[in-house]
């Protein structure tokens, strides 16, 4: 990935990209060429040297059977926004200004292990179910199905894990534009009200005051 110096994110921001993260695109290089999912990923940093991508997909999907070829890549995204140059001031000094996306993003290497085993694959969905029911009011959790259906929904997926040898993220920000348009596309991202834009103004606001 094209990384410019100025989109360079820290280590720090890097976790939180990873700690938060939702569905991610599965890629590997296969015998029949690539082949791509999305899937609902956790990373466990405490698995190995550089950590893992915990996850699972559907048996009768034929991506897990093919021999991946290489290192898989996971495609991790965050929160991504069209900014226009109406919001730069300096737009009205020189009009030397032109459109951009602002956006998060991580491209995760790895060893890619498939774990034919539901006590895992368990394990992996109590963890993400968890993780993703903890704000709520009244969260649900893998106990509150029938045993027997549980046993039936484990028997139907396999596990994934892509043990992480290596990241590359991008953090565009509007990092290389002068402090006024900086303010102008947070001001301008609030005010619009898509999404995704109160996140990524906050994200521009972090990284502009770090």
């Amino acid at each position: 990935m094209h990384i410019p110096r100025p989109f360079e994110p820290d280590e720090s921001s890097v976790r939180d990209l990873l700690a938060n993260m939702g569905a991610a695109d599965l890629v590997t290089m296969t015998p029949r060429g690539l082949a791509a999912t999305p899937l609902p990923f956790q990373h466990d940093p405490g698995s190995g040297e550089r950590g893992a991508l915990l996850g699972h997909m559907a048996r009768s999907n034929g991506h897990w059977r093919e021999p991946a070829q290489g290192e898989a890549l996971v495609i991790v995204r965050g929160p991504e926004a069209y900014v226009t140059p109406s919001w730069y001031p300096t737009k009205a000094e020189h009009h030397r200004v032109v459109p951009t996306w602002n956006y998060v993003t991580a491209h995760v290497y790895g060893r890619l292990v498939v774990h034919d085993d539901p006590a895992w694959v368990e394990r992996q969905i109590r963890g993400l179910t968890d993780r993703h029911e903890a704000d709520s009011a009244t969260p649900w959790s893998v106990d509150q199905a029938p045993a027997q259906f549980v046993e039936r929904q484990l028997r139907a997926v396999v596990g994934v894990e892509v043990v992480i040898s290596r990241v590359e993220a991008k953090f565009k920000l509007s990092q290389n534009q002068p402090p006024e348009n900086i303010d102008g596309v947070i001001e301008g991202l609030r005010a619009r009200g898509r999404p995704d834009d109160a996140a990524v103004a906050a994200l521009v606001r972090a990284h502009r005051d770090a």
